[in-house]
């Protein structure tokens, strides 16, 4: 076992090798999208909270649970310009305390009209992006879990297609006694096999966007409230762009190290009364810095949801604001299986 975790770590680092002069940058930017209403009123991501919900595997593979087994999870969300994506995941576990599951994540941005550079209607075409999810998770000790991603990616817009591969490799540390857990995981480390066109020197690739990712989750002792605290990208520091708006492409250059470092991270906070019931409120600092729009208040950045279990099923909504008039809206909804006699 020893040989082998110092085998994939190796691998591993090899991979962040290679992606780490490119970071910030790629394609299949939609592996970033949040996969279940939760995670979008967390602020879009959760590394290190450890409560049996199967949707965190897809951010932290660490994070599968003996509990998240027969488990099954949907979630659908309206995107921005009526852009449809969603999610589903099982779990299902084996002898030993080897945790899996497998999962599926897909955008569709719609039907588009095709027409001549002479503004002629000659068709329609549609644009997709689809990623497999095979997680797997083994606790090393009571408080340290592994655990590993495999995702074939697939993506079609009209006649250009690709296909690539990526893994995910994480950690977590959970101690239910001081109510403290924490995470890191490095995301999306691979590289297209097909891009989506050739030219004279052949297939041209483009990284993927590659992501490391740092939280710590802490909940209150004496009260139902618990924060977590993630920090992403952390192998890039500048995040900054040059606006569309600006007259000055020298505009990136201005930000300060405090702005430049609170855009690398995400707050939450959580109410929860019962395992039954929870209220969460995130804030996403990058999001916010990259949607404002000068002279106008605006609420991007922002997120909240809820959950709640009616009979046998998890139910769960969330919000997150990009703009006034540009919220999108997240809906998931989970039951285990096993309450069935399945």
């Amino acid at each position: 076992m020893t040989k082998k975790i110092i085998l994939c770590f190796l691998i591993c680092c090899l991979f962040h090798n290679l992606a780490f002069s490119q970071a910030g940058k790629g394609v299949y930017q939609f592996l970033d999208l949040p996969v279940s209403s939760r995670i979008a009123a967390m602020g879009g991501t959760n590394v290190s909270l450890k409560d049996n919900d199967i949707n965190f595997s897809f951010c932290n593979p660490s994070l599968l649970t003996d509990k998240t087994n027969n488990f099954l999870s949907l979630s659908m969300a309206n995107y921005l310009s009526d852009i449809q994506y969603g999610s589903a995941v099982f779990g299902k576990n084996f002898k030993n305390k080897h945790y899996m599951a497998f999962g599926v994540q897909y955008v569709d941005y719609g039907t588009f009209q095709e027409a001549t550079e002479e503004n002629q209607i000659i068709g329609e075409f549609t644009a997709k992006d689809m990623a497999l999810y095979v997680m797997y998770a083994y606790p090393l000790t009571e408080k340290i879990s592994v655990g590993g991603t495999f995702k074939p990616i697939y993506s079609a817009y009209e006649r250009y297609s690709s296909f690539g591969v990526a893994i995910d490799a994480g950690v977590s540390y959970n101690d239910p006694t001081s109510f403290f857990s924490a995470g890191l995981v490095l995301r999306n480390i691979g590289s297209q096999i097909k891009g989506y066109y050739s030219d004279e020197e052949g297939q041209h690739y483009e990284p993927l966007p590659f992501n490391i990712q740092l939280g710590v989750t802490k909940k209150l002792a004496y009260a139902p409230l618990r924060f977590t605290g993630t920090f992403h990208n952390l192998q890039h520091w500048d995040l900054s762009y040059a606006s569309s708006t600006s007259s000055s492409q020298d505009e990136t250059k201005n930000i300060g190290f405090f702005d430049m470092a609170l855009r690398h991270f995400i707050f939450n906070a959580e109410f929860i009364p019962s395992n039954n019931f929870y209220l969460t409120l995130g804030y996403n600092f990058r999001r916010a810095k990259e949607m404002k729009v000068e002279d106008f208040k605006s609420q991007a950045g922002l997120s909240f949801g809820g959950g709640i279990k009616l009979y046998k099923f998890h139910v769960g909504f969330g919000m997150s604001t990009y703009q006034v008039g540009n919220s999108v809206y997240q809906f998931s909804l989970g039951t285990s299986l096993s309450e069935f006699g399945l």
